[in-house]
């Protein structure tokens, strides 16, 4: 398990890349934490790091999101929150997203716990008092 402590707002570039840096290929990301805890924020840390070209927003009402980047390498960025029924799921086609090789950062998996492929990386993004946050990353 690895720490990345992000005491502002101000040291997310640092610690997006302190999180490529120790990925070593990892493609597939899954992240915890409480509504507001910065899952999104985060992300969109990583997706500039990654030199992502187009707008990184939450796709918490389309369910995904595809961001391209300079070098036409394809982002997929997932917010299950919404999802009531595995159905809607299987619906998207999720396994051509999972399965591409393609970077995938996926908000709220514990909604589609039993669908998720066996190698991903775990982030648990913490919210300390004075409003740091800790990720935990398995």
């Amino acid at each position: 398990m690895k720490q990345i402590e992000i005491p502002s707002k101000k040291f997310l570039k640092q610690a997006a890349k302190d999180f490529l840096n120790f990925q070593k290929g990892n493609k597939f990301f899954v992240f915890y934490g409480d509504l507001g805890s910065g899952k999104t924020t985060f992300i969109q840390a990583i997706c500039k790091e990654l030199k992502v070209i187009d707008n990184v927003t939450s796709p918490s009402f389309s369910i995904i999101n595809e961001y391209h980047t300079k070098d036409n390498k394809i982002i997929y960025h997932f917010d299950f929150y919404r999802v009531k029924h595995l159905d809607e799921v299987f619906d998207l086609g999720y396994e051509d997203y999972f399965y591409s090789d393609n970077y995938c950062f996926v908000e709220w998996p514990e909604k589609i716990g039993e669908i998720l492929p066996e190698e991903i990386v775990q982030v648990k993004i913490n919210v300390a008092d004075n409003g740091r946050r800790i990720l935990e990353i398995n």
